[in-house]
């Protein structure tokens, strides 16, 4: 029986019922470099030719700036397909990209201390 809001794709029994590769058509390198925090964001465009569901929620994601891993957070795929989806949506035009601002140094000692407290606050 599928999940509800999952449509056919995933069933409660057996999870996922089709393999993450068959939705990237078995491609496994995006056309777009994409790191997990390249910002996403759709353009308005619509896309021609035909869009797999997994490629219709991704767009939906996107309608505010959007990270890679969180679209594929909610998509629940592997992060090397989410990116081909999403170069496939850029390359139509339907998606723009731009790599993540970092208003500090993403190594600076103190920001990765108080990430780490963050952390262990959590455990």
């Amino acid at each position: 029986m599928a999940a509800a809001g999952d449509g056919p794709w995933l069933d409660d029994a057996a999870g996922r019922l089709v393999r993450p590769f068959t939705v990237s058509d078995g491609r496994t390198r995006p056309t777009v470099a994409l790191d997990l925090m390249s910002q996403l964001m759709a353009t308005g465009a619509t896309p021609l030719g035909y869009l797999g569901p997994e490629h219709t929620q991704a767009l939906d994601l996107c309608r505010a700036p959007v990270p890679v891993a969180e679209v594929a957070a909610h998509l629940k795929l592997p992060v090397a397909v989410t990116k081909v989806l999403l170069a496939d949506l850029v390359d139509c035009g339907a998606l723009t990209t731009k790599p993540p601002a970092f208003h500090h140094n993403p190594t600076d000692r103190a920001l990765l201390e108080a990430v780490l407290d963050g952390l262990r606050r959590q455990l």
